[in-house]
């Protein structure tokens, strides 16, 4: 139902989720306890503050480049940049996405001021702003917008009524929380077409692993994970004993479908996701549970056919259904109503989820103010129309232009680099060359706006504007299958501080909100721009070769079209990559989990080469010169360090550890460096040291 149900499995992103809190829970919370006033300086901005792409400020001087690039590069700015109060960590992403954040609340305060002469889609952002920051009317309403779904709930005679009931729960929350996932995606053998997509789901925690793990750090946050479910049921009336034993069966229902989901691991192998079955074949996996009412309460009564990401979780889930009382599916139902709808709720619910979620597994001291909250919803929700009020103010054609030719080039150094590698066939070369020359680079924003007309918002009702946001991207989701697929459709709205590569769409998609200085900086020359943004190009063209991306053909489909000799060779080159990556200590004595990382970690180090590449070729036509006491050479490692700089909460370390496919900052920057000769060059570094690999890795 949403995106991150199976899209972000296939799609690769050079980071993920601003804030971090937003990881576990919906993006931002709408409603919460009443905040401290929000700091002097925390008021929207009409234009965005300026930071130079090289920042000598955020430099440590007194480190040694070849012993510590990232200390190096990012000392200064580690020592100046304090984790604020209500982030689980802080970077210079984190720094520019708040920027964004100011910049999206000026526009959206005037708009919720203005009773004239707005467009149909300025109205709806402006009336949805002003009704989640009237936090009074919020309050005034407590728990009272979740009844009637908890009343679906409470009606079911038997346990004959859930498929009508999960349908309509899915349809009206959309939250793969209850029991399993069901949405729309490319179909895996045949990218033109969109198909059901059946996923694995049931969890609150952020990973398989947090149900199952027996040391003492996980069985506290069990404790404490027991005794917040119970508090949410009191806050829904029940008394504490009741809340206590209705806790428990959440969480052992939990445990059950925690041990029967795939790893993280395993989630990066689209073989061990793509399961294409037809409605007799997905009964046959869940034979008490009748798909046929499910699909006609869900409006998709031709449905044909279905991916089931995971079939052993659906066996496990059937049994489930099979031991367990009507009451014990009705109380995990109702946790999970009251889960994923706290956020819209009064502040009771919204500071009990923050407790746990953020300041409990994420170390996060205090809750953001409600205007970031309220941001994020709209982003969320109408996400295109607010995306075009940002890019008629900050992002003209001029910038579209210059990160395309940038773009072609890097596309062009890829291209030089297929042809030379001497560890490829020419039949695989062939293949290669084809799909690089099909990916598609989207930038900005999309050639079409979303429209959001069918979309109901009113002034006075923010559970309201919520619910139907919702329930509208649901059917939008819902409506696909069995639909020409629109390839011309961005995960990501045009604000959003990332940047992804899609494996089923092959494409590439940078946001007019990643696009900004220091990451995008216009007014610098050409040498750490190439490193900074010419190398986050290089990530994500990277991603359609790395070991997921390189699975699917040119035009997105599931297909092996290597030799098996270039295929051993392509494993052996990656191995080196996660032999490296699994010596770095995360926090405490956790390592870098590299066969999960080892995607990102290989489209840092290929998306490096690649930037070099085309900047040396573009410094032949524009001669660079040294600044700031630096070499341009030097100018392009520390543009593309500082990108990474960042400060990080150890629980929010010890959660991005178990789930992150991203290694810690320091690695993206000290990884990737000591496995480029040119940077010793550039620095001088005498054999041995720490930057330096006498066998270092490569495979793009």
């Amino acid at each position: 139902m949403r995106r991150c149900l199976l899209a972000l499995l296939i799609s690769q992103a050079l980071w993920i989720c601003f804030p971090s809190a937003a990881q576990t829970n919906p993006p931002a919370s709408a409603s919460a306890a009443a905040s401290p006033p929000p700091p002097a300086h925390d008021t929207p901005l009409t234009e965005f503050p300026y930071t130079p792409g090289l920042d000598v400020s955020a430099m440590d001087a007194t480190a040694n480049p070849c012993e510590d690039f990232y200390q190096y590069s990012c000392g200064g700015w580690v020592e100046n940049n304090p984790i604020p109060a209500d982030q689980a960590r802080w970077s210079v992403y984190g720094k520019l996405y708040q920027d964004n954040q100011r910049f999206l609340w000026g526009i959206l305060d005037a708009l919720s001021q203005k009773t004239e002469g707005n467009t149909a889609n300025q109205q709806k952002i402006g009336d949805y702003f002003a009704a989640c920051m009237n936090e009074a009317a919020v309050e005034q309403r407590g728990a009272t917008p979740m009844q009637s779904v908890l009343g679906v709930i409470g009606a079911m005679q038997s346990k004959a009524d859930l498929p009508t009931v999960l349908a309509k729960l899915h349809l009206s929350i959309a939250d793969n929380g209850l029991y399993f996932g069901f949405g729309s995606d490319q179909d895996f053998s045949n990218s033109s077409n969109v198909i059901a997509f059946a996923t694995g789901g049931g969890l609150s925690l952020p990973d398989r692993d947090y149900y199952t793990k027996m040391d003492a750090a996980s069985r506290e946050l069990r404790a404490k994970y027991l005794a917040h479910v119970a508090r949410m049921f009191e806050l829904m009336g029940e008394p504490p004993a009741l809340a206590r034993q209705h806790a428990i069966t959440v969480l052992q229902t939990e445990t059950t479908l925690a041990r029967a989901t795939l790893s993280v691991v395993d989630k990066r192998d689209p073989y061990k996701l793509f399961h294409k079955m037809d409605l007799i074949q997905l009964q046959a996996l869940t034979p008490g549970f009748d798909w046929g009412v499910y699909l006609q309460t869900a409006g998709l009564a031709d449905t044909k056919a279905l991916n089931v990401t995971e079939p052993k979780f659906y066996q496990t889930l059937a049994r489930y259904w099979k031991a367990s009382s009507l009451d014990d599916i009705k109380v995990y139902l109702r946790w999970h109503v009251a889960h994923a709808q706290a956020a819209s709720l009064s502040s009771a619910f919204v500071t009990e989820n923050f407790n746990y979620f953020s300041k409990t597994l994420r170390g996060i001291p205090l809750q953001p103010p409600r205007w970031k909250r309220c941001v994020a919803l709209v982003d969320a929700q109408l996400g295109e129309a607010l995306g075009q009020e940002f890019v008629d103010r900050a992002f003209g054609p001029e910038l579209k232009k210059q990160t395309l030719v940038m773009t072609e080039q890097i596309e062009q150094a890829m291209h030089d680099e297929l042809q030379h590698l001497d560890w490829m066939s020419p039949a695989t070369k062939i293949k290669a060359t084809e799909k690089l020359k099909a990916i598609v680079n989207k930038i900005g924003y999309p050639d079409t706006w979303r429209d959001y007309s069918d979309v109901a918002i009113a002034r006075d009702d923010f559970y309201g504007n919520v619910t139907r946001a919702m329930q509208f991207e649901v059917h939008r989701q819902l409506g696909k299958i069995g639909k020409p697929l629109d390839r011309g459709e961005w995960g990501m709205t045009p604000p959003t501080v990332n940047a992804y590569y899609s494996a089923q769409m092959n494409d590439i998609n940078f946001p007019a909100g990643v696009l900004q200085p220091p990451l995008f900086d216009p007014k610098m020359d050409d040498a750490p721009g190439y490193g900074n943004t010419g190398g986050t190009i290089g990530h994500e063209l990277i991603h359609g070769f790395d070991d997921e991306g390189r699975q699917f053909d040119a035009q997105g489909n599931l297909k092996n079209w290597w030799t098996p000799k270039d295929n051993t060779q392509f494993q052996q080159r990656a191995q080196c990559i996660v032999n490296q990556y699994a010596k770095y200590t995360v926090v405490d004595d956790i390592k870098i989990n590299s066969k999960l990382t080892l995607g990102e970690d290989m489209a840092d180090l290929g998306g490096m080469v690649l930037a070099w590449t085309a900047w040396k070729v573009q410094s032949t036509i524009v001669k660079p010169e040294s600044r700031d006491g630096f070499t341009p050479e030097q100018r392009f490692f520390i543009g593309f360090a500082q990108w990474a700089c960042e400060n990080n909460r150890p629980e929010d370390m010890r959660v991005r550890a178990a789930t992150d496919p991203h290694s810690p900052g320091k690695y993206r920057v000290n990884g990737v460096v000591v496995n480029l000769p040119e940077f010793g060059k550039t620095f001088a570094c005498k054999p041995g040291a720490a930057m330096t690999s006498a066998k270092p890795c490569k495979v793009w």
